[in-house]
């Protein structure tokens, strides 16, 4: 008889337990187990945009020299820069103004 009650316990309390985990997998705001959540954005990160400029060489590192404003940028894909060494291109890229370095998103060819 002892054995039947310590199993009924038993089975009660694990089913308190599979309630009380479905309930807080239910709170609006928390993350479900496997679901694939949006990766955020640093509040200070910028947008790409586009810069317009000539693939050059700047010691044995590619640059993007702007022709608006002859500002000289950093590019941190050297390799999808190196086809276009010496042409006029459109860069889009986020930039990181400490490093003055542009995160490449394309390279193309311009249409100056």
């Amino acid at each position: 008889m002892k054995r039947i009650l310590s199993m009924i316990a038993m089975l009660g309390l694990t089913g308190l337990g599979l309630s009380l985990t479905a309930a807080a997998q239910n709170q609006p705001g928390q993350a479900q187990p496997g679901a694939t959540q949006q990766q955020q954005q640093p509040a200070d990160a910028q947008p790409a945009r586009a810069f317009e400029g000539k693939i050059t060489k700047a010691g044995d590192k590619l640059v993007l020299r702007d022709s608006a404003t002859r500002q000289a940028y950093q590019l941190d894909d050297q390799d999808k820069a190196k086809q276009f060494e010496g042409k006029t291109v459109k860069v889009t890229a986020t930039m990181d103004p400490d490093t003055n370095t542009l995160h490449v998103v394309d390279i193309a060819p311009s249409e100056k």
